[in-house]
């Protein structure tokens, strides 16, 4: 046994410990699993040459032939590569319940930290610009704030959950998205389409659920910090430990900063807004008998923001002779999750956020409070072919601001139940079938079904249709900010109703293995939805008012998506996607395409790993095509629409120092900037308090000398980033 050789190595992902790797010797029953921190040993080796492989759920399988002699102890580092994704994870999104990806009657695009960090941003909201179907949109060309549009929806239409609690919606959607630190993120799961039978009101176009790490599979340590070439500063830095017998703790903070004031395309406005952010989130999870769940999170996040005039001080704030757009914001967040002490399956999840805004746009002031608690009980059961769940959710709503639109504060209560079923009817065959009731007093009864049927072709070819309603009450002052800015007045023509939506949705999924470890994976997609009731601001009846009603007609989605997934064995990989979408409102027969809607969009994701060099190269990117942007009225000499807009990145990334990852790159490459082709992006921003601006007896502004285009100041006509090019520069460290 002296004379036996050894093999021992760690096995990792993107320089990550993988544990519970299977790694055997073939043709013998020599073999064991990565430990939790990816460490292997193989004993017992005879001399000679052996074929060592190494695979695991979701990842190309390894192989590598050795030579040993006896006695010796060889060192063999085994490094994984995801195949497409990992099509095989575990989801929750879909169904409430933790299922396969692969298993899921309802299609759920996952997303790891490892897509994240091939173009590293400070924040989801930003990293999400490289999914196929999903824009963060920014709506102010001052103040920068934005939403995520999916399938050519506004943000309003996206729910964003936080492990799978509706904690972000209306005033805190983009801050949702802001602050949580990356290396706490175990995935991001996307479904395109409405979800509101399972997740009620704002789950009308589809959602973005952020699931955190638990303190199982999280480092013991970790900091990452990046500077680009324009003084922006960000930080990630967190820990786990254990206190007590039973509850391990997971701490992050991030802290991002940016506050050097910049104009290159001379409109004497900042092109980026100048920030100060903190977050610190905590989650607790506590062991419990028989393993149930019982966790607890708390996210505290502050921001002070502002972008203007050039020659803006916080002096300035709230007055009318140099303009600036200044926003303070607070939020706390707390959400759990207890399984209760039953043979049953039953879970209590719950959240709460309070969310607190002091805003100014000009001399227009905005406060405003936000608070949204959330509890839900459900109850998991199989009975023969039948895979049930139970549930029953209430959630309130506090809404208070300083606008004439919000005469007093807000409370409602919502109540709601909903059941689903999905049946294994056949073998290769299952249909889900779902309905939510919900009681708003303000609307009445709400009832929102849905259907999802999987056809399993093969194991691996997947067809999935779904069926789904969606419906949304709508709060304008936490939605738009055009109606916040004060640079046009707001009129709501009629009682709004809730809106209402219908989905149908084809899905194929194709998985290819070749003999030479190379995976191709296709995830295509085509869509329909019909609204109905649909609130959508009409800027150009009068350019200085927004005017808000029910559309007395119909609004139509409609596109085809597809994702392709390449992976060779040589460290080569290729993730491409392609959207087609036609979104439109129709009503008096009149059809138009909707404002701040792409028809196109592609986006990129190339990486190769130089093995002998530990350098991983990663060129990424998205295109858009045209989109109807907002006019101020027929004289306005912009571009009615954008031209097709690209943003391309680099990255190279160093993994050669144990725990440690160097990267560098550039941001945009080709230095793209809206305001190529406009004669100006922002109206009037000589005169942004419409001083010198003549108003006819319409209210409506009059061609001058001084104002020969008949304009109001308005920073609404956006559609893309004004930050050109720029490298940037960062280190991890992570211990395990």
């Amino acid at each position: 046994m002296a004379q036996s050789a050894s093999i021992t190595g760690k096995v990792t992902e993107n320089g990550q410990p993988l544990p519970f790797v299977n790694i055997l010797i073939k043709n013998t029953e020599i073999g064991t699993s990565s430990d939790e921190n990816g460490y292997f040993t193989l004993t017992d080796l005879p001399s000679g040459k052996h074929l060592v492989m190494a695979s695991s759920l979701g990842y190309i399988s390894f192989s590598k032939s050795i030579t040993v002699s006896e006695g010796q102890s060889l060192t063999l580092n085994i490094e994984m590569v995801p195949s497409a994704q990992s099509l095989d994870e575990m989801v929750v999104t879909g169904t409430l319940k933790p299922v396969s990806r692969l298993e899921s009657p309802v299609p759920v695009e996952v997303y790891s930290p490892a897509f994240l960090k091939k173009n590293p941003t400070a924040s989801i909201f930003d990293a999400l610009q490289n999914v196929n179907g999903v824009r963060p949109q920014i709506n102010c060309n001052v103040c920068n704030t934005g939403d995520i549009h999916i399938n050519g929806l506004e943000g309003p239409y996206t729910l964003v959950l936080i492990d799978g609690m509706p904690i972000v919606s209306g005033l805190g959607t983009v801050y949702g998205l802001t602050g949580i630190p990356n290396s706490l993120i175990e995935q991001v799961e996307i479904v395109k389409g409405p979800a509101s039978s399972l997740y009620g009101s704002e789950a009308v176009g589809g959602l973005i659920n952020i699931i955190t790490k638990t303190t199982l599979n999280a480092p013991e340590f970790f900091a990452d910090g990046f500077v680009t070439g324009w003084g922006e500063y960000n930080l990630d830095v967190g820990s786990k430990f254990r206190l007590g017998k039973n509850a391990d703790v997971l701490l992050g903070v991030n802290y991002f900063t940016y506050n050097q004031p910049m104009d290159n395309n001379g409109d004497n406005f900042t092109d980026l807004t100048l920030q100060d952010r903190i977050s610190i989130f905590q989650k607790w999870d506590f062991e419990r008998k028989d393993s149930r769940i019982f966790s607890l999170a708390g996210r505290f996040f502050y921001e002070d923001r502002w972008g203007g005039e050039m020659q803006w001080t916080p002096e300035y704030r709230g007055g009318d002779e140099i303009y600036g757009e200044s926003i303070y914001t607070s939020r706390w967040e707390i959400l759990g999750k207890y399984q209760l002490p039953l043979d049953e399956k039953v879970l209590l999840s719950f959240s709460y956020n309070d969310h607190n805004q002091n805003s100014v746009y000009g001399d227009t002031q905005y406060l405003a409070n936000q608070r949204i608690g959330f509890a839900q009980l459900t109850w998991d059961k199989s009975v023969g072919q039948h895979d049930l769940l139970f549930g029953s959710a209430v959630r309130y709503n506090y809404y208070n601001d300083n606008t004439p639109a919000t005469p007093s504060a807000d409370n409602i209560w919502i109540p709601s139940f909903f059941a689903q079923d999905e049946i294994a009817f056949a073998p290769k065959h299952s249909l889900l079938a779902g309905i939510r009731y919900d009681y708003d007093k303000r609307h009445g009864n709400i009832l929102t079904p849905r259907a999802a049927y999987k056809w399993k072709v093969s194991t691996n070819d997947i067809l999935r249709l779904n069926i789904g309603t969606g419906f949304r009450v709508v709060n304008l002052f936490t939605e738009d900010h055009a109606a916040l800015t004060g640079a046009r007045e707001v009129v709501i023509s009629e009682e709004l109703k809730p809106e209402r939506s219908v989905n149908v949705t084809l899905n194929y999924l194709k998985k290819i293995y070749s003999d030479n470890g190379t995976f191709i994976g296709v995830d295509a997609s085509a869509f329909y939805t019909h609204f109905s009731n649909i609130i959508l601001p009409d800027y150009d009846t009068n350019p200085n008012l927004i005017i808000y009603d029910n559309l007395d007609g119909r609004s139509v989605s409609q596109g085809i998506s597809a994702n392709v997934d390449i992976a060779f064995a040589n460290g080569l990989k290729f993730l491409v996607g392609a959207t087609w979408q036609d979104v439109s409102n129709t009503e008096n027969d009149i059809r138009q395409k909707q404002i701040l809607t792409e028809s196109i969009t592609a986006t990129w994701n190339l990486s190769y790993t130089f093995r002998d060099l530990n350098l991983t190269v990663d060129y990424t990117g998205n295109l858009y095509g045209p989109m109807r942007l907002p006019l101020l009225g027929d004289l306005d000499p912009r571009r009615e629409y954008s031209p097709t807009w690209s943003i391309q990145n680099i990255q190279f990334t160093y993994k050669g120092i144990p725990n440690f990852e160097a990267y560098a790159g550039i941001k945009n490459l080709l230095d793209w900037t809206p305001n190529r082709g406009n004669p100006f992006i922002i109206a009037r921003a000589d005169d942004p308090f419409d001083k010198n601006v003549t108003f006819g007896a319409n209210g409506n502004a009059v061609a001058t000398p001084d104002n020969p285009y008949a304009l109001t100041f308005d920073p609404g006509y956006v559609y893309g980033p004004n930050q050109g090019i720029r490298g940037f520069l960062g280190l991890r460290y992570t211990v395990f």
